[in-house]
């Protein structure tokens, strides 16, 4: 049994973290730092609260270390964890900059330690489902796909840290632009260009609320990939969740993986059905088939977060690599810089993929 310690018990923890570890064979959810209140005792009885990272790495028996708190914090809980000897798993972003990630990723090295970033939207339902059409090469040649993550949030929280405008980490390209760059180096691997677009749309907004990127793909073929990633705060009329074309046919897919929902309303990760998309969510393919288009919905791979955290304990007990690489963070973090840079400079900005440094 791996003995887990949670680091923060606001909405990551609540929603993600704590439900996914406590559904996990192997994994005890064991101790939670909680600054303010005692809701982990209620929500988790017989568990053990800490005021700070500090206090709660003086129980010797917690082998993980798990970090939810705001973006800013990452690095540094990250860090004081991964030195006082334990595996580490951190809560998307891993840190604001690619920089940081570098760092961290060194010491876990120094350390004989793993840093396991968590992202968990590798186990969306749709997304699952996507890479195996890919993978089946249902759809031909992929030339173009379009990937969003809308919502309808018209009124900027400015007492959020995440759009304070001050806070580090805050906007919604770091929020949500980190799960979509990361769907797609699982597709395509690591682009050759990026272009972006990062702007303001809500009146009295204080972080980048909507975004655009196009990647470029130019040694994919000889005809070349485009990947168009983006999201808004002014989505009132959804558009596609996925949207593909490939030489021999199109996929569609509309909403999302129902997994978040069903965390929030129960608070749990169990039940047969777990991950399951109703048939009206599902998604079509219209394929060519002998000259004449056939279109069909597509039976879903269910989704399972869960097999996040199965990953982790089988890492930290040496039978299979961590379910997500450090290395992966870093190149998300990276990808991102450069489209901060390509939104400022107003062109399109080639990615070299340097191997981050080791000191």
């Amino acid at each position: 049994m791996i003995r887990v310690g949670l680091v923060g018990f606001g909405m990551a923890s609540k929603v993600f973290h704590a439900p996914l570890i406590a559904a996990v064979e192997g994994l005890q959810l064991a101790a939670i730092v909680e600054r303010r209140g005692r809701n982990a005792e209620a929500a988790y009885p017989g568990i053990a609260t800490f005021p700070t990272l500090e206090s709660m790495l003086s129980d010797a028996t917690l082998k993980l270390i798990v970090v939810a708190t705001p973006n800013a914090t990452h690095a540094e809980l990250a860090e004081q964890a991964l030195s006082a000897g334990r595996h580490v798993v951190v809560d998307k972003p891993v840190a604001t900059n690619s920089a940081e990630i570098a760092g961290l990723m060194a010491l876990a090295e120094r350390q004989n330690r793993l840093l396991i970033p968590f992202h968990n939207r590798r186990w969306d339902s749709d997304f699952q489902t996507l890479h195996h059409l890919l993978h089946e090469q249902t759809l031909g040649r992929i030339v173009y796909l379009e990937s969003t993550f809308d919502r309808w949030r018209p009124a900027p929280r400015h007492n959020f840290w995440k759009e304070d405008g001050v806070t580090p980490g805050g906007g919604n390209l770091q929020d949500l632009g980190t799960h979509l760059v990361y769907q797609a180096f699982q597709l395509f691997g690591l682009p050759d260009a990026i272009s972006a677009d990062l702007v303001i749309e809500r009146d009295g907004g204080l972080t980048d609320d909507s975004f655009t990127l196009r990647l470029r793909y130019s040694g994919q073929s000889s005809h070349g990939l485009s990947v168009n990633l983006s999201s808004n705060c002014l989505a009132a009329i959804p558009r596609p969740r996925y949207t593909v074309r490939g030489t021999k046919g199109n996929f569609v897919k509309w909403g999302l993986d129902p997994q978040e929902a069903r965390l929030k309303e129960t608070g749990r990760a169990v039940g047969p059905d777990w991950g399951m998309e109703p048939a009206t969510a599902w998604g079509t393919v219209a394929v060519d088939v002998d000259g004449g288009m056939v279109t069909h919905p597509v039976k879903p791979i269910p989704g399972d977060y869960r097999l996040f955290y199965g990953g982790v304990r089988d890492a930290i007990q040496g039978k299979a690599e961590p379910p997500v690489a450090a290395i992966e963070a870093w190149q998300a973090a990276r990808l991102l810089e450069w489209a901060v840079q390509s939104s400022k400079e107003r062109r399109e900005i080639p990615c070299t993929w340097d191997i981050p440094p080791s000191q």
